[in-house]
């Protein structure tokens, strides 16, 4: 989805707060599969930036699964961050919806490792792979810093992945080269597979347990964490997930539907009804990246994916970890400015105002935001919660927290939101003095608890309960101006919205 202005704001404050460059590092060297890495140390972490994971997909590699990267001679010098992957970019400079901004390139298949300070008597460490949101056309894995992560005992990982046309895209001259069997169409979830499969192959080289991995984003990383879950072939590369305002409902596709659309993409470039791989390839990325729109993300292929990740949870054929999902409740800045909750409302039938009475009350512009925040987020997280209630632990959160400089012109959590907090982290263009002790109250809370889940499974975090979902008690952990368990939360809005979104989804013949 294509969120306005506010939503822009929002997640370039975020990136914002967490770009950082470390002041007084130094060099440490870590060696690879590739080849030594010369990275820089600071007070909390050793870091490693624009470490290639996989082959440059240029080429005859554009549209094609990732490669293995290729070796180097000598120090791979690994203090810069590597280039952002082709996506829209801001004319100004500044960064973009996905907070990424500077170069680009299609030579961007690298991440970024953060580490804690070496110890010779350190046992391995637990990993996190974030993967970035930014609607899977924007954004980059070095846009956020992981250093309070590595100071508190992870290595925290950071990845870019292909996005956007380059990312996401089918075409039947593709397929048939691709022959059968090959992966096809959801490119970027192929990168992020080969990333979690360089994290096996070398996390133990900087301190990290390979066979304690948990994979986390937000947004379109959120998404593409549910698809991983749903991805025979990501089994076994990690042991658990966090899935933040990354919905779950996701309507069904095919992959010859895909193909169809990427027929009228390529037309529209000029090229021919049947046009070569050849052909495609050689346009250029900035061409794609302007001239094609659409939904990007990842799609059943009967490859990589079998079906969507909705489909996999309804037939409980989801890879079962220990899990986190949750969303915030001011997720409908997506929607922008005044007027888009006014648009949505439009779609909605009748009865939602019998289920939302006072959002109604309050006129169109409230009842679509509340609804679409339901719609989109809240009821698919908790019905993911309900699937995968019998096996593994899922805990289901809610996220209303307002940071104390925000109050005075915000009511409510906009998407992306939280990210800092998970981050505890405010970057160098939020000056300490607007920042307050409940702000960082909340952000060490919610932090502890994602690394607690990290280490063990479980969100066992200061001294605040978060029992495991039951769809009985209906319980979650509101992050807010209280934090506590709610029971029920929300349930005749998210029961409503249930009922009518579940059978446009094709899970009868799950």
């Amino acid at each position: 989805m294509d969120g306005g202005f506010e939503m822009r704001a929002w997640i370039i404050a975020a990136a914002l707060a967490l770009a950082a460059t470390p002041v007084g590092a130094e060099t440490v060297r870590v060696s690879v599969e590739s080849g030594i890495l010369a990275g820089e140390a600071t007070d909390r972490a050793r870091i490693f930036r624009n470490i290639p994971y996989a082959a440059p997909p240029v080429g005859p590699l554009r549209w094609a699964p990732p490669q293995a990267p290729q070796p180097w001679t000598g120090a791979r010098a690994a203090v810069e961050a590597g280039p952002s992957c082709p996506q829209p970019m801001r004319e100004d400079g500044a960064p973009n919806a996905g907070g990424a901004n500077g170069p680009m390139s299609e030579d961007c298949l690298q991440l970024n490792v953060f580490a804690p300070l070496y110890r010779p008597d350190a046992k391995p460490a637990p990993v996190m792979v974030w993967i970035h949101g930014g609607s899977h056309r924007t954004g980059a894995g070095w846009v956020y810093d992981g250093q309070n992560f590595a100071r508190d005992g992870v290595v925290l990982v950071s990845i870019n992945y292909r996005l956007g046309p380059l990312g996401y895209f089918a075409h039947p001259a593709l397929t048939k080269a691709a022959g059968s069997g090959t992966p096809v169409g959801s490119y970027g979830l192929m990168d992020q597979i080969a990333a979690l499969r360089w994290v096996q192959r070398n996390i133990a080289a900087f301190g990290g347990d390979p066979n304690n991995v948990t994979v986390f984003g937000e947004s379109a990383g959120g998404m593409s964490t549910l698809a991983l879950l749903a991805a025979p072939q990501a089994k076994g590369l990690f042991h658990k997930a966090i899935v933040q305002s990354g919905g779950g409902w996701f309507e069904p596709d095919s992959l010859k539907a895909q193909e169809q659309a990427g027929v009228a993409a390529a037309e529209k470039l000029g090229l021919p009804a049947r046009a070569t791989v050849a052909q495609l390839r050689a346009v250029p990325a900035e061409t794609l990246i302007a001239q094609i729109d659409g939904e990007f993300g990842p799609f059943p292929d009967g490859r990589l994916l079998p079906r969507t990740a909705t489909q996999a949870f309804a037939a409980g054929a989801e890879i079962d970890v220990p899990m986190i999902i949750g969303w915030n409740n001011g997720e409908d800045s997506l929607l922008g400015g005044p007027g888009g909750g006014a648009k949505f409302a439009a779609s909605l039938p009748p009865m939602a105002r019998s289920f939302y009475e006072d959002a109604a009350a309050e006129g169109d512009e409230a009842l679509g935001r509340a609804v679409f925040t339901d719609r989109v987020f809240g009821a698919p997280a908790r019905w993911i919660a309900r699937q995968g209630a019998d096996g593994a632990p899922v805990f289901l959160y809610h996220f209303s927290y307002v940071g104390d400089r925000f109050r005075r012109v915000l009511s409510r959590a906009h998407h992306a939101a939280e990210i800092q907090y998970v981050f505890e982290y405010w970057g160098r263009r939020t000056p300490d003095s607007v920042v307050s002790d409940e702000d960082r109250a909340m952000a060490a809370l919610m932090h502890g608890c994602w690394v607690a889940f990290a280490r063990a499974g479980a969100p066992a975090c200061e001294d605040q309960a978060w029992p495991a979902y039951d769809p009985v008690s209906d319980q979650l952990l509101e992050f807010g101006s209280e934090t506590a368990v709610r029971q029920g939360f929300a349930r005749r809005q998210l029961d409503a919205v249930e009922q009518f979104a579940l059978p446009t989804l094709g899970l009868s013949a799950q």
